[in-house]
């Protein structure tokens, strides 16, 4: 038997993910998570229970070419024991709107949702998808006072990952073997790492226009998207995927997650993206990369845009 089919059945024993809100994320994330068995249980919930219904029936069916996951739509009381729920709920992101125009709207969904599912758990880790990201999970851990480390954003690991491709894009090398990452707010504000950016333990050989062209198109790749299609899923589903993956099977994995930060570079009191061991109580440490002065300077004002968000639903917290 392989080591993955070992992991997999280890991480298949009693076992349950909760996904929250089944619109084009959500039920890509169930999919990804199903075909990868990354648990034993996997419920779909949404305020429109024949939408969830109907792509649990619609996994069920495929359950004789995958394997023995357990499907289905439920409730929030189905959170009971479950070690992760994932809220993809929300409204949203229309072309043109940024990620932090989608605040008001998006707090108001999820006041009910983490009532709902503290009412049934409290010892699992809640995951958090819905933009704009960073003050959506500051919200969660506020309104449901757990512990930091088991309140997670996805951050800017999909940013880092869109990065890391453009890189080897250019450099014709597989975007694996790049090392670089985005810290930060998951949206305009964020950093690029170009200080700490190689391959094989090499600085990158590429110009400042090179730069430029990547950083902008790493942050402007959800509004492409976006308009091409109406909304970004795949690979955001296969981000949320590997951030399970890291908590199922205790990985202590290094991901640009969104976690609450105490003198990050002199940033307190906000979540950002920023490298973070990642393993099965959540986030076990965060990693303080040494930056250059401008990537300092860019970084302590991306976390003052996220905490004057955060201040503008302080009457909500």
């Amino acid at each position: 038997m392989s080591t993955n089919e070992l992991n997999n059945q280890e991480t298949l024993k009693k076992s349950r993910i909760v996904v929250i809100g089944t619109g084009a994320v959500g039920s890509t994330t169930a999919y990804t998570l199903l075909l990868r068995e990354r648990m034993s249980e996997l419920v779909l919930i949404d305020y429109n229970h024949a939408k969830a219904n109907g792509d649990a029936l619609d996994m069920n069916h495929g359950l004789p070419f995958t394997g023995r996951v357990k499907v289905w739509a439920g409730d929030y009381s189905d959170c009971e024991g479950a070690d992760i729920i994932i809220i993809c709920a929300g409204v949203a992101q229309k072309q043109g709107e940024t990620r932090l125009d989608l605040l008001k709207r998006n707090v108001d969904i999820f006041n009910g949702i983490v009532e709902n599912v503290t009412k049934y758990n409290q010892t699992g880790i809640i995951l958090v998808a819905t933009n704009p990201v960073d003050i959506m999970s500051y919200f969660t851990w506020k309104k449901s006072e757990w512990p930091v480390n088991r309140v997670i954003g996805s951050g800017t690991l999909l940013d880092s990952a869109r990065f890391r491709y453009l890189i080897g894009e250019k450099l014709q090398v597989d975007p694996r073997s790049i090392h670089a990452a985005i810290i930060g707010e998951h949206g305009d504000s964020e950093v690029p790492l170009w200080s700490l950016a190689n391959f094989a333990g090499l600085p990158l050989e590429l110009n400042q226009e090179d730069k430029d062209e990547i950083f902008q198109n790493t942050r402007d790749a959800a509004y492409q998207i976006i308009e091409a299609k109406g909304s970004t899923y795949y690979a955001i589903a296969l981000a949320l995927d590997r951030i399970c993956t890291a908590i199922m099977r205790d990985e202590g994995a290094v991901l640009n997650v969104s976690t609450f930060v105490s003198n990050y570079h002199g940033l307190s009191d906000v979540y950002l993206g920023v490298p973070c061991i990642v393993d099965r109580t959540g986030v076990r440490e965060v990693v303080t990369l040494p930056l250059s002065e401008e990537e300092e300077n860019k970084l302590r004002k991306s976390g003052a845009k996220i905490r004057e968000m955060i201040d503008s639903i302080s009457e909500r917290l």
